[in-house]
């Protein structure tokens, strides 16, 4: 049996931390889930971690920072914003940076399955 890809979601927000991994844990995916930058960074999941969703505002490390900081590591995980600001004007600098896609709170399950298929190798 193959082993699940690991979707690791960064968000400060407690409600997303518990409601986004019983989704994606319902689409087959293995999931961990973090509170901070910080947190995922020091965890030990980063280098087995197939795809990051991943909060633009936080407090302490932003997700950009997150994502800068992931790059200079040499780390190249799939990333996959997600933001309540409502911005689209930061879209296209974060894909220009290197994410997959940026979601707007709320986004639905048919675009968060679109970005995964977008950010996930395919077999």
């Amino acid at each position: 049996m193959q082993t699940p890809l690991l979707i690791s979601v960064v968000d400060d927000d407690e409600s997303v931390r518990e409601a986004l991994p019983d989704l994606l844990r319902e689409f087959g995916f293995a999931v961990q889930a973090f509170s901070s930058a910080q947190a995922f960074l020091s965890s030990g999941y980063v280098s087995q971690t197939d795809c990051l969703i991943l909060d633009f505002a936080m407090p302490g490390m932003s997700g950009p920072e997150l994502q800068k900081q992931l790059a200079l590591q040499q780390y190249r995980i799939p990333i996959i914003f997600i933001t309540a600001l409502g911005d689209e004007s930061r879209r296209p600098y974060l894909m220009s940076q290197g994410a997959v896609d940026c979601l707007m709170k709320p986004f639905s399950e048919a675009e968060l399955l679109k970005a995964l298929s977008a950010a996930l190798p395919v077999d």
